[in-house]
């Protein structure tokens, strides 16, 4: 199966190019390497020789890259919804037109193809129930998530006008695990704690630490994609399908920063009252529901937190250095 993965350098997207290598697929990696978003050639080791890496952005001419391919998992994006903030225009250029322009290329040069879109759990806003379904109204309160979700609504339109595309597009909870960027805090709040862990720093948490989050390991989430790619969906219903993927369970805030301290075995968790003037876009708790992404792909995550943190913390102990001087 001839597959591409862009944005495949950063930590979702190497960590599906390993699953799908271990599996004998054709893999091609295009990746922008822009920084601060994630690119690591790190990610690729072990598996370089048996990919096809492409140095190119998706806001190129995308013709002769997605021509040919089964299915394309379109991962790349600008990571911070903060940062969306400070220069919407970007965010917009990269997250929507970026993605339209795939899309077009597709429908140009390869309809045939099934696309995988990462959206984001904050395309709800602000949390009314939980645990979250797909049902829930939506509500973007950053520039970052109305692209996130314009662009989800570009899949599904292209799902439904000739040349019609099937795609696949999930609303993804908080991800995390190995081969994620470790410079900033804008992306994977708990790699980013491990690191301030490891250095015996303090984990700083505003407030009491109680805003519940559902945090997925990067594996289980590579997998939920991998299986949306080449599962076989009835071919009397939809070509545009929408899944909330994440553990399934909420955890504490504060609970999260503690387990990392432990895991890390040093550090400590400090915390403190909101700044006055810090500009903060909270959403409220939030649990996912995977009702619908386990009854149609059965497909269900396995690692838990705990878990999923001790087995980051091992491989940060062992490459770390690949990330932190970067």
């Amino acid at each position: 199966m001839k597959v591409l993965v862009t944005g495949g350098a950063g930590m979702i997207g190497s960590t599906i190019a390993h699953q799908l290598v271990a599996m004998d697929a054709d893999v091609t990696i295009l990746d922008a390497f822009l920084e601060p978003y994630g690119g690591n050639p790190a990610n690729l080791e072990g598996i370089e020789n048996r990919v096809h890496l492409v140095r190119a952005d998706i806001r190129d001419d995308m013709t002769e890259y997605v021509r040919g391919q089964r299915v394309i998992f379109n991962l790349a994006g600008q990571v911070s919804h903060n940062d969306s903030m400070t220069d919407p225009f970007l965010d917009l250029d990269i997250n929507y037109r970026g993605h339209v322009n795939v899309l077009e290329a597709c429908r140009r040069e390869n309809p045939g193809a099934r696309l995988i879109h990462a959206g984001s759990r904050l395309q709800y806003g602000r949390i009314l129930s939980n645990p979250v379904n797909e049902s829930h109204p939506i509500n973007p309160l950053t520039p970052y998530a109305a692209n996130k979700q314009a662009a989800e609504n570009y899949y599904l339109y292209c799902s439904r006008v000739a040349p019609r595309i099937e795609s696949v597009c999930f609303r993804i909870a908080n991800p995390y695990g190995p081969r994620s960027q470790m410079k900033h805090s804008k992306y994977s709040m708990i790699c980013w704690f491990i690191r301030q862990a490891m250095a015996g720093g303090a984990i700083t948490v505003f407030g009491d630490g109680s805003q519940v989050r559902d945090y997925i390991f990067v594996d289980d989430l590579a997998e939920a994609m991998i299986t949306s790619g080449m599962h076989s969906f009835p071919t009397d219903g939809p070509l545009g399908h929408v899944f909330n993927v994440g553990c399934g369970a909420g955890a504490r805030f504060i609970d999260m920063a503690n387990t990392v301290v432990a895991a890390v075995g040093s550090g400590s968790v400090e915390p403190m009252d909101w700044p006055a003037d810090y500009e903060n876009v909270e959403t409220g708790d939030y649990v996912t529901d995977i009702t619908a992404v386990r009854e149609a792909l059965d497909w269900s995550p396995r690692v838990t937190l705990d878990d999923g943190i001790e087995r980051t913390v091992r491989y940060y102990r062992d490459h770390g250095h690949k990330y932190f001087s970067r």
